[in-house]
């Protein structure tokens, strides 16, 4: 699993700064998470291929998540994009985005599919035989989703040693790795624990970006490997919250902690602030486990 930062500040871009953008790759799959102002120019400067992405989820209708859409449809367009492209959002983005494309007479010779969300509760909204994608429904000012990730159970590993050593033909490779009984060569079955490993342990990853803090979405969310927080104000400015509807580093920690997550990283900072490490310091006092989030930041799990 890899995450892949594209941008993470609030409200406004800036020479150096970006908008909420990112990549996360599992299992194969490249999901763009929202697609602020810039996205496309980020994409680039971080070599991640345009066709490689298939899916993208909008969290909420705020500028800075989204404003870059329109600009990266277009562009996969004029690439001569075919393969289709889905597109999960709140209730109203399609609006938006097909009259951009209408007034400019500028639609997509690609399918383009939205998948439109309106629900409050938690819902799947993806799923393959790899990987399955819930919303996290958040409190912020305008109707907003999360987005929990999970990878489904891989397959088992052969014990190559072992393999040999109970004569099993190759025939038999796949059926061990969907955790059949086979016979070997002699006709004998072999037992498939004697011969294979377990798969890796599922990996998550929760998005959760403008919020409240709400611990509505502990349960949804317990137990997550990667929790990138929304962080935009430091404990000075913590009376601001409320009335924006935004969290601090030290509510995005307390969210971390109760929620058992295994690493927490933190996003969205207000350009009030010249020095991140606060935001680390401070979330510290409450889980230790915190990563920063950064422009062009990539992290491995």
């Amino acid at each position: 699993m890899k995450l892949n930062i594209l941008g993470c500040y609030s409200a406004t871009p800036r020479t150096f700064t970006n908008p909420t953008s990112q990549v996360l790759e599992i299992r194969n799959h490249l999901f763009l998470i929202d697609c602020g102002e810039g996205t496309q120019v980020q994409l680039r400067k971080n070599k991640i291929k345009f066709s490689r992405i298939k899916h993208i989820f909008i969290s909420h209708l705020h500028g800075d998540h989204y404003f870059g859409l329109v600009g990266l449809i277009s562009t996969f367009r004029l690439l001569k994009r075919e393969a289709d492209l889905h597109i999960y959002g709140p209730k109203g983005l399609k609006e938006v985005i097909t009259l951009q494309m209408k007034l400019s007479d500028s639609w997509t010779n690609y399918n383009l599919y939205f998948h439109e969300l309106t629900s409050k509760e938690s819902e799947l909204i993806f799923e393959d035989d790899k990987v399955e994608v819930h919303t996290i429904p958040l409190q912020h000012r305008v109707y907003t989703n999360g987005f929990l990730f999970k990878e489904k159970e891989g397959e088992r590993k052969l014990d190559m040693a072992a393999v040999f050593s109970a004569d099993i033909d190759v025939a038999y490779y796949r059926k061990l790795k969907q955790g059949f009984d086979v016979e070997n060569k002699k006709g004998k079955t072999v037992k498939n624990e004697t011969v294979t490993l377990s798969p890796s342990k599922p990996k998550s990853y929760a998005f959760c970006s403008d919020t409240l803090y709400d611990e509505a979405k502990l349960p949804l969310i317990s137990g997550v490997d990667v929790l990138y927080h929304e962080s935009t104000f430091l404990e000075k400015n913590a009376n601001l919250c409320e009335p924006t509807m935004h969290s601090s580093a030290k509510q995005a920690a307390t969210i971390a902690k109760k929620a058992n997550a295994g690493t927490l990283i933190l996003g969205h900072y207000s350009t009030r602030y010249d020095d991140l490490s606060l935001f680390k310091k401070e979330a510290q006092t409450v889980f230790e486990n915190v990563e920063l989030g950064d422009d062009g930041k990539v992290f491995e799990f």
